[in-house]
């Protein structure tokens, strides 16, 4: 996961401490990790037993919000770390959701991503939503929600392309 958070850190432009919003926390491993480097994370999950755990873990603000009913102050995030969370907007809803993500950026914000890869197909798949995006409608969707592509790259890393089931990007509002 190191590598996922030095992608998103690497592209802020802020000043520090960064002001970050990990959106699908889960129990708060990554949000411990945010405060240990000095940031000023904010989890966000939808799961109650997550957010309890996120808040006792990792000592950070927690928001509990359905990924489809967001509230999301505009403008005060210098980053959104959405490991292995938007996967679970349904395509017709994902317009709108990161349109809320890009207005929860500062000017200038960086949001990262990672997702499994897929053939542009979405449904459920042992008992979880899903929709599995290749890169090319991936970049559609950033472009038209008002990001640029800073990076991309496939996970885990040093495996033939087979064998690497999740696309990471970074993009910065524009």
């Amino acid at each position: 996961m190191q590598q996922n958070i030095s992608a998103l850190l690497r592209h802020v432009h802020a000043a520090r401490p960064f002001r970050i919003l990990d959106f699908g926390c889960g129990p708060g491993r990554d949000l411990r990790t945010f405060s240990e480097l000095g940031h000023q994370p904010v989890g966000l999950d939808g799961c109650a037993r997550f957010v309890e755990m996120a808040r006792s873990d990792a000592g950070c603000e927690v928001w509990q919000q359905d990924f489809l009913q967001l509230d999301l102050p505009a403008e005060r995030f210098d980053g959104i770390f959405a490991n292995a969370s938007l996967f679970h907007v349904p395509r017709s809803e994902l317009p709108r959701v990161l349109g809320e993500l890009h207005a929860s950026l500062a000017p200038g914000g960086v949001l990262f991503c990672s997702n499994p890869r897929g053939d542009n197909q979405e449904g459920w798949r042992h008992g979880r939503y899903g929709a599995f995006h290749d890169l090319d409608s991936w970049r559609d969707y950033l472009h038209a929600a008002g990001f640029a592509e800073l990076e991309h790259y496939y996970r885990p890393a040093g495996l033939p392309r087979a064998q690497q089931p999740w696309l990471a990007s970074v993009w910065r509002k524009v």
